[in-house]
Formats: structure tokens, C-alpha cells, sequence
């Protein structure tokens, strides 16, 4: 589909100058320019919005294991003099 749309300038040099870049042609740069910021608005309106951090610690899993080991030890454990 072709369209028509204003452009300042500046934006317009910036955008040639990227697309040169990186090989691309003009049209080939705003096409995927749209086509990630749809994707971005897309995920920004998940009725799951924390769905994209999930994972985000993975590489933290033994390091949380053991905090969650050491608050349940904790937990588990009653000290009579606070009851007193």
C-alpha cells in the first residue's frame, strides 16, 4: 500500500542516513520501524504486562533456591522470648 505523510527534515535525514547504514532502502527502514513499534504497543497492552520480565533471573536460580531455603529455615524457627 502506499501512503503520504509529512516528515520534519531532520527526522527524515537521520532515518535515510540509518537505512544507508545498515543497507537498507528507506521504505525496507520504516516498514520495520513500524512494524517493531507495533510489537512494542502490542506488548505493552498485555493483560500480562509482568509476562515480560518472567525468566529474567534464570540465571539467578540456585542463588534464589537458597534464599528461599534460608527465609523458610527462618520462618520455620520460633523464638520464645518474642511471644513473652
Amino acid at each position: 500500500m502506499k501512503t503520504t505523510f509529512e516528515l520534519p527534515d531532520r527526522i527524515f535525514r537521520e532515518a535515510k542516513s540509518m537505512a544507508a547504514s545498515q543497507g537498507k532502502t528507506i521504505r525496507q527502514f520504516f516498514t520495520d520501524a513500524i512494524a517493531e513499534k507495533l510489537q512494542t504497543l502490542k506488548r505493552q497492552r498485555s493483560p500480562r504486562p509482568w509476562m515480560k520480565h518472567y525468566g529474567a533471573l534464570k540465571e539467578y536460580a540456585d542463588e534464589l533456591r537458597e534464599i528461599d531455603r534460608v527465609v523458610e529455615e527462618e520462618f520455620e524457627t520460633i523464638d520464645l522470648e518474642d511471644w513473652k
